[in-house]
């Protein structure tokens, strides 16, 4: 009996209904409501940072439960390194990354697309167009991470998540003995690759080429290759004239059957976001945005149906002014945020400031425009670390734990000279008030210069900014307050 369910619900009963064990992940655009739609009954977790994330799941794997991670398109930069050695090291039980991709860049620092990391760390990738396809994916990519001994990334973004489609539920058979295999220690580093391209490899590239969550539609000469929620976009408006195959496993792609397409059809256009990651691998028969006929980023069905329209021609001239480089404008902090008397006497300081991708980052617009540089979560102090003088580091405490304490112990070790700011209102404000660690006694005991300041007035902070500039090596300030939201 089919269900109908918005795309995150389907996701959930996907790992519902794959007897999944562990789910660790680290809160952001848009996958924060999926770690809060998760039962009880399954073992979930924030963690500090995604590669502490899933090297979490990677335990689980080892002792043979099945394990997620959720983590925003960023996060994967983070996991990155275990993920792209589990994949020759090899697991136990299934381990299955949701990556939530941000089109459009609604709520973060940039618009990256999760699926280049199947090709960087060689592991199967999924990108489901419907919630339908979604709970497919889930349950599917479990089999295959146990089947070819790798993690497997699920990308998803906002409009899935939202999206209503119906779903039938099926429990699969529960995986009961899957630890990891201990032989692999008899082969070397280059002997486990070659492993992977002999067994496992092989396998993705079956899968790939037969599964039927990957569907051919032929209705006519021209025809459109697509992926993810523009998939279901392509099946709203294509007329009866268009043939539609639309791609689920778009790592490793079934190269056979999309070539069988190609050769099948005068014209093909590839519809996808955020980067042209399949047309890039495709020959030069095909349309899509290298060629001008799609837009980089989110798809609407208005570039759809320009690109069919201009499917004739060879190339289309993308026209990019300044007058189409939007500006965000003013970004304003809350009006009652306890710590404006902070960023106020940092900005009469008069030297150059790090932040980070917390509050603070609100701070980089008029009127304040404190900010000279914020590049990543947990980066603001070791940025601080690369000025030509002493300068300021704002960093949240989620910050501090999700990676910037290395920035910290870095610039101790190497005799930088900085002035650490740590806002402390213990929690991830951003993402929704998460409860962070609070690392007060870890930071005084490896920083001398550690002094604690409540709400103050700015004149009073300014006084103890100036004394800390002017002295030696790395000062922290611990800013403890209380965000009015939380």
């Amino acid at each position: 009996m089919k269900t109908v369910v918005k795309g995150i619900d389907a996701v959930i009963y996907g790992l519902l209904d794959s007897s999944v064990k562990k789910v660790t992940g680290v809160p952001g655009f848009p996958v924060t409501e999926l770690m809060g739609a998760i039962p009880e009954k399954i073992n979930h977790e924030w963690s500090v940072n995604e590669k502490v994330a899933l090297e979490i799941a990677l335990g689980s794997s080892v002792c043979g439960e099945r394990s997620a991670v959720i983590t925003k398109h960023v996060g994967m930069n983070v996991l990155a390194d275990p993920l792209v050695t589990s994949a020759t090291h090899t697991i136990g039980a299934g381990v299955v990354i949701i990556a939530g991709d941000d089109p459009g860049v609604q709520k973060s620092q940039n618009e990256q697309d999760s699926r280049f990391y199947g090709l960087i760390a060689e592991a199967p990738v999924f990108d489901p167009s419907t919630p339908e396809t979604a709970y497919l994916c889930i349950k599917e990519a479990f089999l295959l991470s146990e089947k070819v001994k790798t993690p497997v990334i699920i990308r998803l973004t906002d409009r899935l998540l939202k999206k209503d489609g119906k779903i039938t539920r099926k429990k699969s058979e529960s995986n009961t003995a899957l630890p990891l295999d201990k032989k692999i220690w008899q082969l070397t580093m280059r002997g486990k690759h070659e492993r992977f391209h002999r067994e496992s490899f092989p396998e993705m590239l079956w899968y790939a080429e037969n599964s039927k969550l990957n569907t051919y539609t032929k209705k006519g000469d021209i025809g459109i290759i697509s992926s993810g929620f523009p998939a279901s976009l392509v099946d709203s408006i294509v007329s009866p004239n268009f043939s539609h195959l639309s791609l689920t496993i778009v790592n490793p792609l079934p190269f056979d059957l999309i070539n069988r397409f190609i050769s099948e059809h005068k014209r093909v256009l590839v519809v996808e976001e955020t980067e042209p990651v399949i047309e890039r691998q495709l020959s030069k028969r095909v349309s899509g945005k290298l060629t001008g006929h799609m837009p980089y980023g989110i798809v609407e069905v208005k570039d759809i149906q320009k690109a069919i329209g201009d499917i004739k021609k060879d190339n289309v001239a993308r026209k990019i002014t300044p007058e189409t480089i939007k500006k965000r404008g003013a970004r304003p902090l809350c009006e009652d945020c306890p710590y404006l008397p902070l960023y106020k006497a940092v900005k009469e300081q008069n030297v150059p400031v790090a932040g980070d991708l917390g509050c603070s980052v609100l701070t980089s617009s008029p009127p304040l425009s404190l900010l000279d540089a914020a590049f990543s979560l947990g980066s603001s102090i070791g940025t601080a670390c690369g000025f030509n003088r002493k300068g300021i580091a704002i960093i949240g405490d989620f910050g501090l734990a999700h990676s910037g304490i290395q920035g910290l112990i870095n610039a101790v070790h190497n005799g930088h000279e900085a002035v650490v700011i740590v806002l402390q209102n213990e929690v991830a404000a951003m993402t929704g008030g998460q409860v962070v660690p609070d690392l007060t006694e870890l930071v005084r005991s490896y920083i001398n210069d550690t002094e604690i300041i409540d709400q103050q007035s700015d004149i009073e902070i300014s006084a103890q900014l100036e004394k800390k500039l002017k002295s030696k090596g790395v000062s922290v300030l611990l800013a403890r307050a209380r965000c009015p939201r939380f």
